[in-house]
């Protein structure tokens, strides 16, 4: 119960850091939408504020993202200190990707921001996920221009650079990325912030001897990559995609002289964050957004991994070992810290099915009351 008291203070500090009365009730009816779990929390759906109110809630006045983000950070800062157990320090998983939120029509506010990128048209977010023991957080994001700016790599370099020194003093930090991370330029970036990482690399990636990737027959071996000045350790693993029946073979090295089967454990560890994509946007509305302004686009894309990371709180409260039902886990937080935002819903239900309860000779009397 101490994370559900942490999650509700909080709830309590982003309310309060609302510039107005007004704006508090709009995040509020914000977090409904989202903690719903129903993967479309879009304003209109809202039976607390209409959704003109929550447009120019997310458009145009004036409350301030950063801080969110700053209180957001400094709670997760401290139910992971309270986490972390005495002794040796515990490895911390830092997982880089970059998914794709699919939109159709046009944006004109950030046009620039909308390309194609493998089949897909939309924005291309680079995540950075953490994961220690059961914790799972989005801890931060940028967008992907596409050609011309600052590649994937670049990005997630830039991100792992941005990581607090709290995280580095208090955790052994593992970066385990996708195949686009694992570029010459990333990896000597990793290098000289003294951190080790882990990360895909394609079958003809040459070596300074000439050799390339798929000529290998024995994983594990220290090996030099043309252009890099260092050894990296080699090793591979068959995946078996959903939806495809062939295994395919993905090669992954180490920056770390770790033995085969340790990166191949690492390296399969990576594809947690494909997990945390299909939940940010098929229960949380990741890629829901509509806003036609950049602010309103990123003020969504901040609240919707808010309520992810409230949820996932909700989650470890109820300290089962089932794999999380998104949907009741956010129903604990929101009954945890949002109890008034329940009773105006369900205030609201009972008056959408008056006419029913009628026709079966039951009269149904309600205050309304405001959250």
């Amino acid at each position: 119960m101490q994370i559900l008291a942490h999650a509700q203070e909080l709830i309590y500090q982003l309310l309060e850091g609302m510039p107005s009365p007004y704006q508090q009730q709009s995040l509020k009816a914000m977090l409904a939408l989202f903690l719903r779990a129903q993967g479309a929390p879009l304003p209109e759906h809202s039976d607390l504020k209409s959704a003109s109110a929550l447009s120019r809630f997310l458009t145009v006045y004036t409350w301030s993202v950063r801080q969110i983000i700053r209180q957001m950070r400094q709670a997760i800062r401290e139910a992971l200190q309270r986490h972390r157990p005495r002794g040796r320090r515990p490895h911390l998983q830092v997982i880089l990707d970059m998914t794709t939120l699919e939109k159709r029509g046009k944006f004109k506010a950030y046009a620039n921001l909308i390309s194609i990128f493998h089949g897909k048209r939309g924005v291309h977010v680079v995540v950075l996920y953490l994961v220690v023991g059961p914790w799972r957080v989005p801890w931060s994001f940028r967008l992907y221009r596409g050609k011309g700016h600052p590649s994937a790599a670049q990005l997630g370099l830039t991100l792992v650079r941005q990581l607090p020194k709290w995280l580095k003093r208090a955790f052994q930090v593992r970066v385990l990325a996708d195949t686009a991370f694992g570029s010459v330029e990333f990896l000597q970036g990793i290098r000289a912030l003294k951190l080790h990482a882990i990360t895909g690399v394609r079958y003809d990636r040459k070596l300074s001897d000439g050799r390339q990737l798929f000529q290998l027959h024995k994983p594990g071996q220290r090996l030099h990559l043309k252009d890099l000045s260092y050894p990296v350790t080699i090793a591979w693993f068959y995946l078996q995609r959903d939806g495809h029946q062939k295994r395919s073979k993905r090669y992954v090295l180490s920056t770390a002289p770790l033995k085969a089967s340790t990166i191949v454990w690492w390296g399969r560890h990576r594809w947690q964050i494909e997990g945390f994509f299909k939940t940010a946007k098929h229960r949380f509305g990741l890629h829901r957004f509509g806003q036609q302004t950049l602010l309103g686009l990123y003020r969504w894309l901040v609240l919707s991994l808010v309520a992810f990371i409230l949820a996932h709180w909700g989650y470890l409260a109820m300290d089962s070992g089932a794999l999380p039902d998104w949907v009741v886990a956010a129903t604990v937080v929101l009954e945890a810290a949002l109890a008034d935002v329940l009773v105006t819903l369900l205030l609201a239900d009972i008056e959408r099915k008056r006419p029913l309860l009628k026709q079966q000779g039951i009269d149904v009397q309600i205050n309304r009351c405001k959250i």
